[in-house]
């Protein structure tokens, strides 16, 4: 082993060592041997290029720039395409349609799930979306949280194995490119046939035996309690019992008014929450708004100011006592006045609060108090809490009123926005359809991801959110890890080693050692990190041992998704630790099962689908 290699390992351990250590986060850790490694380049040293070739400290940032980091900001937008048209909410509803109250059903239908989720879009984003689902379902059936997180946790590791669009499948796709001498990069369909074995055998498993090898935690209230949706709202404000229609007659007085110019809001103390007109709904219409006759205007406020407005020639009716506004697609929003708040003491009319947020306050809680009427009036005091109406489109506006603390609604009971929805999986589609005939997958993605914010399902403030830096900046930092190891004869010096080992063996041992390898290091160092780490050993020991380097990478690939055994393994086990009440060892017991039997049929498939 040279200086060089000994530098390069040194390099990469002492910060993972302090990142293993908890002193050290991640990303910050892969930056600094991103810069690590350019000095030691431009001071000279071959490795990322050859010796003497400072230019060439340029690539320990060109993970920046390459075709997975693409892939993956450009996931992150349709992801959060997919949230905001309701294709997830869509998908949750009918799980719990189907699953009922049998618990090793909708195990099964939450793992299922889960994992066909992942398929398109990323693992954690796949377990984000479904963990309110599966808290709602704990809710009404009476089921343990921690016996539905785990398998949603599970399902998007083991969806993800069967895709392209799982970050380590695509990192180690790329690295094929980078080999000594290059290869083939994996198409968009490669990983499907082993990893969707290896899928439907973890389903399967943990529908079987889930129930027994899950632990039950009893979790506190605050972790049940998650973001309320808009029904809830409404039954915490009492709004049902100040809600009225009226109707605006051809004959009114109120017909071709703008609403600021009634005594609507200004002498009757009335909040319109919406006003439809045909099949097109005005969420906290403006004062600036004009009343159509025959518009229905949805009003909350006191009965006795209500009636007064039949005397302006509306009809006033009412909904159902059990029926909602949240279903018919009015989103509620709840505020609290912020601690030290500049606006104590002054009312939401005196702050002009419509215009400036969009949205229009229709009731306010004090104490165990709900005012529903001149709310625009009421002097405000700490502790008061305000229940909004606004659209969806305003609240980028609504969070810049820093006096208030936004509570963001679970948008879970909001009706699915079926153009929309259905808009956004054709756009989806298409770029798999493209992918699939050989168009780039980066730049796929990327067009649909532009397509999306282009034509406004998707506003430029969220595209930002959606972002994962984190994940962003430390594959860009460790993609250099990859070109050291390549350069200094590090992958190939590994690679030989492993093969003495597993040369008695052939092919199929290299792909089991491959597999075990990654799956190890991927519970300590996460499934990223070790894809750049074990992936160019299993490619060069491909190479020397003459076989398909392709089907390393799978393997290797598949081992990264194996994050079963340990909450830290991935991001998304650590998500579901706090809902699920979950203890460091509940994920060892069902995940080590559930990692030989992966074992098992990865072996099966690289026999079957790679003829190993």
């Amino acid at each position: 082993m040279t200086l060089t290699q000994i530098l390069v390992i040194l390099i990469v351990a002492l910060p993972l060592i302090a990142v293993a250590m908890n002193r050290l986060r991640i990303d910050i850790g892969a930056l600094i041997i991103a810069a690590a490694l350019g000095l030691a380049q431009f001071a000279g040293l071959g490795v990322l290029g050859a010796p003497g070739t400072p230019g060439d400290a340029v690539k320990s940032i060109s993970g920046l720039g390459q075709p997975v980091v693409v892939t993956l900001f450009s996931l992150f937008i349709i992801t959060r395409a997919l949230d905001v048209s309701g294709v997830t909410r869509l998908i949750a509803r009918r799980l719990l349609a189907l699953g009922g109250r049998s618990e090793s059903r909708l195990i099964m239908l939450f793992t299922g799930a889960t994992a066909l989720l992942s398929l398109v879009m990323n693992n954690l984003a796949a377990g984000a979306l479904m963990l309110p689902s599966a808290l709602e379902a704990a809710r009404r059936t009476g089921i343990k949280p921690s016996k539905l997180l785990i398998p949603v946790a599970y399902g998007s590791l083991l969806g993800g194995a069967a895709t392209y669009f799982t970050t380590a499948n695509i990192i180690v796709s790329n690295l094929l490119l980078t080999a000594n001498p290059p290869q083939s990069p994996l198409g968009i369909f490669d990983f499907t046939p082993t990893g969707g074995l290896v899928a439907l055998a973890g389903i399967a498993f943990l529908a079987l035996l889930g129930k027994r090898l899950l632990p039950e935690r009893e979790p506190s209230q605050e972790q049940l309690a998650f973001r309320r949706t808009s029904t809830d709202l409404e039954v915490l404000y009492h709004l049902g019992e100040r809600l009225w229609e009226a109707r605006v007659l051809p004959a009114s007085v109120l017909a071709g008014v703008q609403l600021g110019d009634t005594d609507i809001g200004g002498r009757l103390g009335l909040s319109v929450a919406a006003i439809w007109r045909g099949h097109h709904a005005i969420f906290a219409p403006s004062e600036t708004q004009v009343i159509n006759a025959g518009d229905m205007l949805l009003i909350i406020g006191r009965e006795d100011r209500v009636s007064q407005l039949a005397d302006m020639g509306a009809t006033i009716g009412r909904e159902p006592p059990d029926s909602t506004i949240s279903s018919r697609g009015v989103m509620l929003v709840e505020v609290i006045l912020a601690p030290h708040s500049r606006i104590e003491g002054k009312t939401l009319r005196a702050l002009d609060f419509h215009r400036q947020s969009g949205f229009t306050a229709v009731a306010l809680l004090r104490g165990t108090r709900s005012y529903r009427t001149d709310v625009g009036a009421l002097t405000l005091t700490p502790g008061d809490s305000l229940l909004l109406v606004g659209a969806p489109d305003q609240m980028q506006r609504l969070r810049r009123f820093r006096d208030f603390i936004v509570l963001e609604p679970d948008t879970s009971d909001q009706p699915i926005p079926m153009p929309r929805a259905l808009s956004t999986i054709a756009i989806l589609l298409v770029a798999i359809v493209f992918s699939v005939i050989g168009f780039p997958v980066y730049l796929a993605m990327l067009i649909a991801a532009i397509v999306l914010i282009v034509s406004g399902l998707l506003s430029m403030e969220d595209a930002y959110r959606a972002m994962e830096w984190r994940a962003i900046f430390l594959i860009a930092g460790m993609y250099s890890v990859s070109i050291a190891m390549v350069q200094t004869g590090l992958a190939t010096l590994i690679g030989n080693e492993v093969l003495k080992i597993v040369s008695p063996f052939g092919p199929l041992g290299l792909a089991a050692g491959a597999y075990l390898l990654t799956a190890v290091l991927t519970q300590f160092m996460g499934g990223q990190v070790t894809a750049l780490v074990t992936g160019p050993i299993a490619i060069s020991a491909a190479i020397s041992m003459n076989t398909s380097p392709q089907a390393m990478a799978v393997a290797a690939a598949i081992g990264c998704s194996a994050a079963f055994l340990t909450p830290i393994a991935h991001p998304v086990n650590i998500l579901m630790m706090g809902p699920g009440n979950y203890r460091f060892s509940d994920f060892l017991r069902a995940g080590l099962w559930l990692t030989l039997i992966s074992f098992v049929v990865l072996m099966l498939g690289m026999v079957l689908f790679w003829r190993l």
